[in-house]
């Protein structure tokens, strides 16, 4: 989770950043724009579930911090103080420089970088219904702006993987609300449970130690995720495949 208070602390490796012209079928705004390359795959297999491959366009993907301070420095000039404050990250505090968030617009001549218009209608509509199925929040909704500190933005997508995504979705949950629900979640307390047509998925919380290395249990499963939550911890994603054999 990358917000005011939670600077980004680790850069994304370059290899694991591929350039949306890999996939010719995107409209990009301009040349070069990156992406981290599993959110890259999800997002091509959003735009073709939501049949939104011929309408929308990619406004912007993964940025250094450099690129970020030329951004904000030129919407203080631009736009002023306050739009800025609104809409636009400060360096080291915006989920472009992780490669894990992505603008989208509407596929036309005059797209606004800063905030592009994507309606809640056609296949722009179907794109965010769609998107937490395929792991993509709309990281900034309307009523959340008190805990996310930036103003709603329909056009920004925060890859975060299925099924957190869809979980956020169904509690009504921004980012910073699902952190917290998962503090409750520890190893030795109840997890967060999830169950589609494919598995069953038990989600928890491992505190960080304070000294140079953290423990991390991982319960009976199939397969499992790790991840930080650049706050104070981690989270493991278990999964438990239905094909299988009911475990002991």
């Amino acid at each position: 989770m990358i917000n005011p208070e939670n600077p980004i602390q680790q850069t994304i490796s370059s290899d694991r950043l591929i350039p949306l012209s890999s996939i010719p079928a995107i409209h990009t705004l301009k040349q070069g724009i990156l992406l981290e390359q599993t959110c890259l795959r999800h997002l091509t297999e959003l735009l073709e579930a939501s049949q939104g491959i011929d309408h929308i366009i990619a406004v912007s993907g993964y940025r250094t911090k450099q690129d970020q301070e030329q951004i904000y420095t030129a919407s203080l000039a631009d736009n002023g103080a306050d739009y800025t404050a609104r809409y636009v990250a400060l360096p080291d505090r915006s989920e472009h420089q992780t490669g894990l968030a992505i603008d989208v617009g509407m596929l036309r001549k005059d797209v606004d970088f800063i905030a592009p218009a994507f309606p809640d209608s056609g296949v722009y509509k179907s794109f965010k219904q769609l998107a937490a199925g395929f792991g993509f929040i709309q990281r900034y909704k309307e009523g959340k702006e008190a805990l996310t500190q930036i103003s709603c933005e329909p056009w920004h997508f925060r890859y975060i993987g299925y099924p957190h995504a869809e979980i956020m979705e169904r509690q009504n949950w921004c980012f910073e609300e699902y952190i917290d629900a998962l503090r409750s979640c520890t190893y030795d307390n109840d997890h967060l449970l999830f169950e589609d047509n494919h598995s069953f998925v038990d989600i928890y919380y491992i505190p960080a130690d304070a000294g140079a290395y953290t423990t991390i249990p991982v319960v009976l499963c199939d397969r499992y995720l790790l991840s930080g939550n650049n706050v104070d911890g981690f989270i493991v994603t278990a999964f438990r495949d239905k094909s299988r054999r009911a475990y002991g």
